[in-house]
C-alpha cells in the first residue's frame, strides 16, 4: 500500500513537472517565432520602451505571421496587409473579441471601456449604436462644428505659436464635446479639457506598462496588495476621476434634455437608446467618453506628428503652399476643394501612415482555434496589428522614414474607401484598425484632417527653431515618442509664423464671422443649421 501511494506520488510529481516544463516553448505547429525560454517564452524579450521597434524587427525575420510564448499565454502577430485582410477582415466573425486586459479594463474602468469590451451583446448593441450615428450621412451633419473648431485653432496658431500642441489638443477636443455632449471646449484652460487629457494620458502610459502586461500574463499577480503594485491603487483613482468626468458630462445631457437646453448631440441618441435597453448611468457614460477618447486623442496625435513632419521635412510644406496658392487665391480653403487638392490630400494621408498613434493597434482575441498558412493559432490567442510594420514595410513602402505624399498622389480613396478595398495593398493605412473593431468615425476623422492640414499650410509657415546658444537649427527626433497605447511625439519646439499680413488677416476675419454665430459664453447660439433635422431622424 505505501509503494502505490509512493508511485502515485511520483506519477503526480513527474506529470507536473512535464506540464511546467512546457511553459514556454512555441508547439511546433504554432507560427514562428524567436526562441523561448522555458516558464518565460519570450516575455523578456519584449522591450519595456517602444516595443513596436522590437515587433517591426520580428516581422522582418520571421514574415507576415509569428507568434510569441508569453508563459501561459500565445500573442500572434500580423505582419502584413494581406495577413490582416484574411484573418481579421474575412474572419471576423471569430476575430473581433479582446484579450482580457485587467488593468485596462476591470481596474481603470469597471469593464465599461467600450474599446477593450470582449465581443458580447452589450459590445455588439454599441457598435450597432455608433454605426447609426457616426456613418457617412451622419458624419456630413458635423461639419459646421468642424468649420467652428478649426478656425478657432487658426486663431490661436497666430496669438500663440508656441503653443501649438495645446491648440491642437483643443480642437479634436472641442470637436467631440460637442458632437457627443453638444457643448464647445473653448479653452485650453477649460478644467474639464485639462482632466480629460490629465486621465487620457496617464491611462495610456499605466495601460501600455510591463507591469499592466505581467498582470495579464501571470493573473496570481493580481492578489498582491497594493504597496507591492502600486499602480493598481494609482488605476483606481483614476478610474474614479475618469467616472466622475464621464458621468457627469453625461448626466448634464440627461439634465438638459429635461430643461429644454441641450445642444443635438450623441447623448440626446443615447438616453433614449438606455430607455430602451435599460442599461446603467455608468455604462451609459462610459459610451460617450469611449467616443471622447477615440474622437479626440487619435486625430490630435495625427496632426502633431504632422507638424513635426512639416518641421522636418520642409520641401514637402513648399510643396503643398504652391498647390494650395494655385488652387484657393485669397481665400481660406474648403471641403470643396478636396478634389482640386490632390497633393494636400496626399500629406492626410502620409501622415496617417507615417505617425499611426497605435503602433500595434489595439488587441484582438480570437474565439475559437483557426489555421493560416499552414499554421495553428489556438483559441483565445491574442492577436496584435503590427501597424507600425505594415506601414515600414520596404516592399510596401519605399524609404518609409521619408515623409512623401507622391506615394498617395493617385489615391483618392477615403478612409473607408480603402479599408474596404478588396485588394489589401491598396489600403492606404491601418490607423483606425480591421475588421468588425474598425473605428466608425473615420468619414470625421478624415474631414478634420483635410481641414487642418490645409489650412494650416495657406495660413503658415513651418520653420525649425534654432538653439540661442548655439545658433544652430533643432530638427526634431521622430523617433522621440510617448509610450503608452497610443504613441505620439514629445513635445518638440518648431517656428511658426503667418505666411504673410494678408493670410493673418484673413484667420483673424474667418474668426470674427464665426463669433456672430456664438453667445457670451462661446457656445452656439442656436443649433447649427441640418442638426436640427439629425436629431428629429435618430431620436424620434
Amino acid at each position: 500500500m505505501v509503494s502505490y501511494s509512493i508511485a502515485v506520488c511520483l506519477t503526480t510529481l513527474l506529470i507536473a513537472l512535464w506540464k511546467l516544463s512546457r511553459i514556454g516553448r512555441r508547439p511546433r505547429d504554432y507560427p514562428p517565432g524567436p526562441p523561448t525560454l522555458p516558464i518565460l517564452g519570450n516575455i523578456h524579450q519584449i522591450p519595456r520602451e517602444k516595443p513596436y521597434i522590437q515587433f517591426e524587427k520580428w516581422a522582418r525575420e520571421y514574415g507576415p505571421v509569428y507568434s510569441l510564448i508569453l508563459g501561459t499565454k500565445v500573442m500572434v502577430v500580423l505582419n502584413s496587409d494581406q495577413a490582416i485582410k484574411d484573418l481579421i477582415d474575412k474572419r471576423g466573425a471569430i476575430y473581433s473579441s479582446r484579450p482580457e486586459s485587467h488593468i485596462a479594463q476591470h481596474v481603470l474602468s469597471a469593464g465599461l471601456r467600450v474599446l477593450f469590451m470582449p465581443n458580447h451583446g452589450v459590445w455588439k448593441m454599441v457598435r450597432k449604436f455608433v454605426h447609426r450615428l457616426l456613418g457617412a450621412t451622419a458624419a456630413q451633419t458635423y461639419v459646421p462644428y468642424q468649420e467652428l473648431e478649426n478656425k478657432a485653432m487658426l486663431l490661436g496658431f497666430l496669438e500663440s505659436p508656441t503653443d501649438f500642441i495645446n491648440h491642437i489638443r483643443r480642437y479634436t477636443a472641442s470637436l467631440t464635446t460637442q458632437m457627443t455632449y453638444g457643448f464647445r471646449t473653448t479653452t485650453i484652460e477649460d478644467p474639464r479639457f485639462k482632466e480629460a487629457f490629465d486621465i487620457f494620458d496617464r491611462s495610456s502610459e499605466l495601460i501600455g506598462s510591463r507591469t499592466a502586461a505581467l498582470l495579464d500574463l501571470m493573473p496570481f499577480l493580481r492578489r498582491l496588495p497594493d504597496f507591492v503594485l502600486p499602480l493598481k491603487s494609482e488605476a483606481r483613482r483614476i478610474h474614479e476621476r475618469e467616472s466622475a468626468l464621464f458621468r457627469g458630462h453625461y448626466l448634464q445631457v440627461k439634465h438638459g434634455l429635461d430643461n429644454g437646453t441641450v445642444k443635438p448631440c450623441i447623448c440626446v441618441d443615447l438616453v433614449n437608446l438606455q430607455k430602451e435597453e435599460s442599461f446603467s448611468d455608468d455604462l451609459a457614460a462610459y459610451i460617450g467618453g469611449s467616443l471622447l477618447q477615440a474622437g479626440a486623442e487619435t486625430t490630435a496625435s495625427i496632426l502633431i506628428g504632422f507638424i513635426q513632419a512639416m518641421v522636418i521635412f520642409p520641401d514637402v510644406a513648399k510643396e503643398a503652399q504652391m498647390e494650395l496658392d494655385r488652387v484657393c487665391v485669397g481665400r481660406l480653403p474648403d471641403l470643396d476643394d478636396l478634389p482640386n487638392l490632390p497633393y494636400i490630400r496626399a500629406c492626410a494621408k502620409e501622415s496617417l501612415r507615417w505617425m499611426p498613434g497605435f503602433m500595434l493597434g489595439i488587441p484582438h482575441a480570437v474565439t475559437q482555434e483557426d489555421t493560416y498558412l499552414g499554421y495553428r493559432i489556438p483559441k483565445d490567442a491574442t492577436i496584435i496589428l503590427n501597424v507600425w510594420a505594415v506601414h515600414n514595410d520596404p516592399k510596401r513602402h519605399s524609404s518609409p522614414r521619408e515623409f512623401d505624399p507622391l506615394r498617395y498622389i493617385d489615391d483618392h480613396q477615403t478612409s473607408i474607401d480603402a479599408a474596404n478595398n478588396p485588394d489589401p495593398a491598396k489600403r492606404d493605412h491601418f490607423v483606425f484598425g480591421a475588421g468588425r473593431r474598425r473605428c466608425q468615425g473615420m468619414h470625421i476623422a478624415d474631414r478634420s484632417l483635410f481641414l487642418a492640414i490645409s489650412r494650416l499650410l495657406w495660413a503658415f509657415d513651418f520653420h525649425r527653431a534654432v538653439d540661442p546658444d548655439t545658433n544652430e537649427e533643432i530638427i526634431p527626433d521622430m523617433n522621440n515618442l510617448a509610450d503608452g497605447v497610443m504613441a505620439f511625439p514629445k513635445p518638440f519646439p518648431a517656428s511658426i509664423m503667418p505666411r504673410d499680413d494678408r493670410k493673418a488677416q484673413a484667420v483673424k476675419e474667418e474668426w470674427q464671422k464665426m463669433t456672430g454665430l456664438l453667445d457670451e459664453y462661446s457656445q452656439w447660439k442656436t443649433v447649427p443649421e441640418g442638426l436640427i433635422l439629425k436629431v428629429g431622424r435618430l431620436s424620434g
